[in-house]
């Protein structure tokens, strides 16, 4: 769910191993547009989830010349390089882990039973599936990770309190490092 055809997949085995080395997990990769293309790359700090526009600006400047050098779009295209948001895709089966107790949004490829998309809560990992609480029902829905086309994080109250919550941790943290002076100076008596 990374990519969804060969050319994205080709930006992603160009990209990786930079992103990687600079401490980034590429999440996404997408190319859309039909005249003038758009290059979308989706990812996060492998350290803490995290991607602010430092860390865009710094994955853009990285990839870009990896990308002129081996040219895997022949046209032109416009490259965006962003955070995957609070409701971000949920792309690897360590992303449903990380977000169990949240809400999803799941659509497989093919039907299971009489439906393609399912929306509810995320119990649990177990094995290649995704166990989902759904609201219209007490039996959870045992979805296969590798039968789903697009997985994605619903946006909801609790999922922007925990998100809130991290930020202000982050901060306090960056803060107290602030304050923290590590090079103390010792002044010598002069004797």
């Amino acid at each position: 769910m990374r990519a969804q055809n060969p050319l994205e997949e080709k930006v992603i085995a160009a990209i990786e191993p930079v992103a990687a080395e600079l401490g980034y997990r590429l999440v996404r990769v997408r190319v859309a547009g039909l005249r003038r293309k758009r290059l979308q790359i989706m990812a996060e700090r492998l350290a803490d989830g995290e991607m602010g526009i430092e860390d865009c600006e710094t994955l853009s400047r990285a990839v870009s010349p990896v990308l002129e050098a081996q040219d895997p779009i022949a046209s032109e295209y416009d490259l965006e390089v962003s955070s995957p948001g609070i409701d971000r895709p949920l792309v690897a089966l360590a992303d449903f882990s990380r977000f169990a107790g949240h809400e999803a949004k799941i659509e497989l490829a093919r039907a299971l039973g009489d439906r393609r998309r399912f929306r509810g809560v995320i119990a649990a990992v177990e094995g290649d599936e995704v166990v989902l609480q759904l609201a219209d029902s007490l039996i959870p829905a045992r979805l296969a990770f590798s039968a789903m086309s697009e997985a994605r994080l619903v946006l909801t109250d609790a999922l922007i309190a925990e998100s809130l919550k991290a930020a202000k941790q982050r901060a306090l943290a960056a803060s107290e490092a602030e304050d923290e002076d590590p090079l103390e100076v010792q002044e010598q008596d002069p004797q």
